[in-house]
């Protein structure tokens, strides 16, 4: 073996180490709650112990919680899938285990599904007890209940006993939301068109104006949803409408939108110098469990849903 062989061996070998030193530790499972993240009272955690308890011994399915302060900077979904499967949740031959991951500080969980489940907790509905039923509790900082909601919704998926009806929330609370933003940029979108046209000084200034009001969905959808696209279109709009302005002003359409624009403003409509709208009104937690409990040997292959608040 040449040197230059040994020296790539041995790097590879310090990289591996170093790897493994710095890779997030595994809790030692202690229960089916194991709360390392202090989100629920110790009360809570022997109801949540005792529930999940009879559940496995009328069912054998095997559902535990973890919680984390935080990832530390590893993925969600390797630190969670490597959790289970030291865990080796669910029994062995029947892979019929669950754990619900939650990172505290870093605001995001996962429902990580064993293979014998998969058909019953399917990626969607993990994907609507995440969205509908655990984080809409955590944005209003009731952690105990989403987590206690949670896995009670993941007990009936788990025995094909979850209604369409609990599920239903999640649409259920985004479709205000949605006509809430629907409105707003139809309001705001009159005012954008009127600006892309009107010429001169007044266009620019209500360009500048609307500003705050495309800014405000993106704040709104990362507060409420944790979506980016609100702050996609706000910079579509901080970079686009300049760019389209100024094409549309060298087209024959654009023109003679900016020829009625001026008329408008003449007649009494808009202001020279600047615009006015004129209307008809005025106006403690720990875990429990004991060390005799341990997972059945069940495998896992990725199968679940991540989410965020």
């Amino acid at each position: 073996m040449t040197r230059i062989k040994r020296l790539l061996l041995s790097a590879a070998a310090l990289l591996f180490v170093f790897s493994v030193a710095w890779a997030l530790e595994v809790p030692y499972l202690s229960g089916r709650i194991n709360d390392t993240a202090n989100m629920l009272s110790s009360g809570v955690v022997v109801e949540l112990e005792e529930m999940l308890k009879a559940y496995e011994d009328s069912t054998t399915n095997q559902i535990v919680l973890l919680t984390i302060p935080s990832l530390e900077g590893e993925s969600l979904e390797d630190y969670s899938l490597r959790v289970a499967e030291t865990w080796k949740l669910g029994q062995k031959g029947v892979d019929n285990g669950v754990l619900l991951l939650i990172a505290r500080d870093d605001r995001k969980l996962r429902i990580e599904v064993g293979y014998g489940l998969e058909a019953s907790v399917t990626d969607a509905i993990s994907t609507m007890i995440i969205n509908g039923i655990i984080t809409p509790r955590f944005k209003q900082g009731d952690f105990e209940g989403g987590i206690r909601e949670g896995l009670i919704a993941l007990t009936k998926a788990a025995d094909g006993t979850l209604s369409e009806a609990e599920l239903a929330t999640s649409s259920d609370e985004e479709f205000p939301l949605i006509f809430f933003l629907l409105f707003w940029y139809g309001i705001v979108g009159v005012f954008t068109f009127i600006a892309l046209f009107s010429p001169g000084c007044s266009g620019w200034g209500l360009y500048a104006f609307l500003i705050p009001f495309h800014g405000a969905p993106g704040l709104i959808l990362a507060e409420e949803t944790g979506w980016p696209i609100g702050y996609v279109f706000f910079a579509l709009y901080l970079v686009g409408f300049p760019i389209l302005k100024i094409v549309l002003a060298r087209t024959a359409f654009g023109k003679k939108m900016a020829t009625k624009m001026a008329t408008s403003s003449r007649g009494g409509s808009w202001s020279s110098g600047g615009w006015s709208f004129s209307s008809g009104s005025s106006g403690g937690g720990w875990s429990s469990g004991g060390s005799s409990f341990s997972g059945g040997g069940g495998s896992f292959g990725g199968g679940g849903s991540s989410g965020s608040w």
